[in-house]
């Protein structure tokens, strides 16, 4: 092997800052210490949220519309924070350093959790006698939410990182390497099933059946574990150089357009502003070939009158054509990123209105006396994904090459699609199942019975249909946002991709609102109410699936006019 095949080319450093050396770090040899630190953050996030809904309904004593806005609320946090995380990663900390400092505030928020549900004073409990005075003092919510949102914020700086960071490990400029980076997505989502799946289970049954102190500590436990896998692989990661401000240089190119409004394009693109090194002027990113789309911004790199190029050129009235083409890549992804949102609403469902609707069936398991937790029925979303991730990536993927032609077997575009047409079907077997449910109730005179004689194991079809989604549109999602973003902002548009869930939990809680408000006119009890004997709950299911049905097609016609991002050379 020459000397120059030994380095990386695709401008990764060691821990020292030296050049990467592709013997000696990243690949499969750096990633277990990745999924190892994501499968534990994970069992972490999981153990804390599957249940979230119920402690708050049972230890804060909250009404189930309010705990279910609350947790949709809470959840939709922790995916809009990565956009701090993704841009402190991207312009200045780097993902490396970004992960381990956001990482410590993460088991500090898990820490205070632990406590607010074990010590006296602000473990929430009923003051008096009498359910009507079973509320959480306001120190006691308090201290659980700032608890909740200090994880909030930790995960912010894990969440959009630590995927692009197992990416970076496999060298873009080498055909051997690429090819195991989308086979990395796909362990990368299993690996956070495999934490998601003891949470759901274990850590579940241990909240409702021995407390929640003990609930929350082992995955304050497990988030220390995921800390200390982290910096167990330091000297194995290649790290890619932060690129500076990537907003900076998005605002440059607009206020550079704007100047030159009324400048022709030249029709020939050479003609255009480029440096002419091979590395571009973003520290760590490839120089990106020139597209006809979004022509207005071409204007930014159009070459003036007052444009000096023997000086120091001023970058608020001239971009170059790779700075320009970022901006486009960013506003390519924004129409498929917004079709995502649909998606995670029917995704959050499970963390809330499925838990609702398990909690009023039987949950014996069986004929015997045991009973499964109505968050625990999550572990067969879980399992639904660690059994089609394999399926797809050994069986699904080399089936799909033969017919297509296509290195990964479907484009990542049509692989998002599959997924957004599964999740319609998971709604359909939710509204299902409640409209028998209910049928049964107004049948017997079930209205003020606890559980209803009808088995919580019917309510798997709909978690197995969102598990199998998710394996085809969460993972299509990692690994387009990534390849599809420029060098410097991938911690960004991996963020954007989380900002899905987020708008997608928030969408959730404005649907509960309208619905509630609207369904309980005139005194109407409505279609969620605290006694789901007496609402509507499929009346929800079949909109959000009217909803899913509009967002596919949607999603259809932008998908067919999208233009993948077009790199030019190496940057070694």
């Amino acid at each position: 092997m020459e000397e120059d095949d030994v380095y990386t080319k695709d401008g990764t450093v060691d821990y020292l800052g030296n050049p990467a050396n592709k013997k000696k770090t990243g690949t499969w040899r750096a990633c277990p210490f990745i999924l190892g630190n994501e499968c534990c953050e994970r069992l972490a996030y999981y153990g804390m949220s599957t249940n979230l809904v119920l402690y708050f309904k049972e230890r804060l004593h909250q009404h189930s519309a309010t705990a279910s806005k609350n947790v949709s609320n809470w959840s939709g946090t922790c995916y809009i924070t990565p956009l701090i995380g993704a841009f402190l990663a991207d312009s200045y900390l780097g993902r490396y350093w970004t992960i381990a400092c956001f990482s410590i505030i993460y088991v500090l928020g898990m820490t205070l959790l632990t406590l607010s549900a074990s010590v006296s004073g602000i473990k929430p409990t009923c003051h008096g006698h009498g359910d009507e005075n079973c509320h959480a003092t306001t120190l006691e919510s308090a201290v659980c939410f700032t608890a909740l949102y200090l994880i909030a914020l930790g995960t912010g700086g894990i969440k959009p990182c630590v995927s692009s960071y197992g990416a970076d490990q496999f060298d873009d400029a080498d055909p051997v390497e690429k090819e195991h980076k989308s086979s990395f997505f796909n362990w990368f989502y299993f690996s956070i099933n495999i934490g998601a799946l003891i949470a759901s289970s274990l850590l579940v049954w241990i909240q409702d059946n021995v407390g929640w102190g003990w609930g929350f500590g082992i995955p304050a436990v497990a988030m220390a574990i995921a800390v200390a896998s982290f910096f167990s692989g330091t000297r194995l990661y290649r790290n890619q150089k932060p690129g500076g401000s990537a907003l900076t240089r998005i605002i440059q190119v607009i206020v550079a357009s704007m100047r030159k409004y009324n400048v022709k394009v030249p029709n020939d693109k050479s003609q255009l502003y480029e440096i002419a090194d091979t590395e571009s002027v973003i520290e760590g990113s490839r120089k990106l070939d020139h597209t006809d789309e979004l022509r207005f911004f071409d204007k930014a790199a159009v070459v003036g009158q007052l444009d000096n190029l023997k000086e120091s050129v001023n970058p608020w009235r001239l971009c170059t054509v790779t700075q320009v083409e970022e901006l486009k890549s960013i506003l390519r992804l924004l129409p498929i990123w917004a079709t995502g949102i649909v998606f995670a609403t029917v995704y959050g469902q499970m963390s809330t209105l499925f838990v609702l609707q398990g909690q009023t069936m039987d949950t014996r398991v069986g004929n015997s006396s045991f009973k499964i937790p109505p968050a625990s029925l999550s572990i067969f979303d879980t399992l639904s994904v660690i059994f089609w991730v394999p399926v797809y990536d050994r069986i699904i993927v080399p089936v799909a090459r033969k017919f297509t032609g296509h290195k990964n077997g479907l484009t990542q575009l049509q692989r998002m699609g599959i997924g957004l047409f599964i999740s319609i079907f998971s709604m359909v077997a939710a509204a299902i199942l409640e409209v028998i449910r209910l049928r049964m109730v107004r049948r017997h005179n079930y209205y003020n019975l606890d559980e209803v004689p009808m088995t919580i194991f019917w309510q798997v079809p709909q978690y197995f249909l969102i598990g199998c989604a998710e394996v085809f549109t969460f993972i299509g999602q990692l690994e387009f946002f990534y390849e599809q973003a420029p060098d410097a902002t991938r911690s960004l548009c991996s963020a954007l991709s989380l900002l899905t869930v987020a708008l997608g939990q928030y969408l959730s809680s404005l649907l509960v609102t309208i619905v509630t408000r609207i369904s309980t006119r005139n005194g109407s009890l409505g279609w969620i109410p605290d006694n789901l004997n007496y609402g509507h709950v499929d009346y929800f299911f079949w909109l959000l699936t009217v909803l899913s049905v509009l967002n596919l097609i949607i999603y259809l016609v932008v998908a067919q006019f999208y233009t993948y991002k077009r790199a030019v050379g190496t940057l070694r």
